[in-house]
């Protein structure tokens, strides 16, 4: 099993803001190191793939109307939208039809309506209880409509119990699901045993292995965190956020090494993963910015360029991704492209002392000291405290006429 079971996880885009991987790169001939950050410090968690997780098809009705046995029966030709007008039609005529409204909700759980199957699978589930016949299709069914409607307070209940069942094989796919409506309703520490669990079950669990190295990532143990992306990649190939976060990773270990062979070795793994990110992804901006970020590290100069300069093609490129092929121009001594390029940055985003660091560097190794004098000043209006900013100002002022 793949990452066949987290389709719906894309909502979780906003919890990575505070995956910051702040990368340091040498400058020759300047007064302190350069920053160069990941585009918006965020990636996407798992993306779409073409399969989705299946609860269990419910059996056949032993009792029921014409009208329910139809509904069935249009479910098992996959005839979803069918069987659920079907199973409608039934449950209007008898409210109290659990069989009915339990078709209805796996037909529109088939047809990615998850509110609307955990509505009907809810109503199936409270007859099925107060007729003492509750039975776990059912459940785990509604346990993942509930999760992929993000309501995880509702889903996990639901989970530990179809987790828990005495005598049952473990499930990967619910574990996976238990652990992430933990993950969502900040238990950590449940969501990682929930994780493991699941790849005990499934090694190959290529989800819950993103998820174990994502919450590694985030508690900065990064060598844990490369061990879970890279099993999670070569479990999936194609999982394109665990080839992200792999790549942050890498470039933070190097960022913080002490010993310049290694920070040279992440350097060169963070080039490696974020060339798979971009097989996966051709002609995304982002993933183009950060492989052009691990090219920088490494020091491959002319392919940064070469990546960068086919983002910047696009008049809507992000300033984040110009200012990037700017540094690439910059530590390639190809000031005037790198001038040009940062003073296109700083028109996108005018914000960016950083922006205004490199451009005052590049027109000063250019001689044109008024600019770099007018360039450091922007950054040090963004930044008053920063001593670079003072330092370089007083450096260029004298020759700035």
């Amino acid at each position: 099993m793949t990452n066949r079971f987290f389709r719906y996880a894309i909502v979780f885009v906003t919890l990575l803001s505070t995956l910051s991987a702040t990368v340091v790169f040498a400058q020759s001939g300047s007064t302190r190191p350069r920053r160069v950050d990941p585009a918006n410090n965020q990636t996407p968690p798992p993306a779409n793939t073409s399969t989705q997780p299946r609860p269990a098809t419910p059996a056949p009705a032993a009792s029921g109307s014409g009208d329910t046995a139809r509904a069935y029966s249009l479910l098992q030709q996959k005839q979803y939208a069918e069987a659920a007008q079907e199973a409608h039609k039934a449950a209007a005529a008898d409210p109290k039809n659990s069989e009915a409204w339990k078709i209805a909700g796996f037909a529109e759980f088939y047809q990615n309506q998850f509110k609307e199957a955990a509505n009907d699978l809810q109503r199936a589930l409270e007859l099925q209880r107060a007729a003492r016949e509750e039975d776990a299709p059912t459940v785990d069914a509604l346990a993942q409509s509930l999760v992929r409607s993000d309501e995880f307070e509702r889903a996990l209940p639901l989970l530990v119990a179809a987790t828990s069942r005495a005598g049952a094989k473990p499930d990967a796919t619910l574990l996976y699901y238990r652990g992430l409506a933990e993950y969502r309703t900040n238990k950590q520490a449940d969501a990682e045993r929930s994780f493991n669990a699941a790849v005990k079950a499934d090694p190959k669990n290529s989800a819950s292995l993103f998820y174990l190295g994502r919450l590694a990532y985030e508690r900065n143990q990064t060598d844990a965190a490369i061990a879970a992306f890279n099993r999670a990649t070569l479990a999936d190939p194609r999982f394109a956020e665990a080839w992200t976060l792999l790549t942050y990773a890498y470039l933070r270990r190097a960022a913080s090494a002490t010993v310049p062979a290694q920070a040279d070795a992440d350097y060169v793994n963070a080039v490696r993963s974020s060339d798979a990110l971009v097989r996966v992804r051709a002609n995304d901006e982002p993933s183009a910015a950060l492989n052009g970020q691990a090219l920088i590290g490494a020091k491959q100069f002319p392919r940064a360029i070469v990546v960068l300069e086919r983002a910047a093609a696009n008049p809507a490129v992000r300033g984040g991704t110009l200012y990037l092929l700017g540094v690439a121009y910059s530590r390639a001594k190809n000031f005037p492209k790198a001038i040009a390029t940062f003073e296109r940055a700083a028109a996108k985003t005018s914000d960016d002392v950083n922006i205004y660091r490199e451009l005052g560097y590049a027109y000063e190794v250019s001689k044109q000291y008024a600019k770099a004098l007018t360039a450091y000043q922007k950054g040090a209006d963004l930044s008053p405290d920063d001593d670079d900013f003072k330092q370089s100002i007083e450096r260029v002022r004298p020759f700035a006429k």
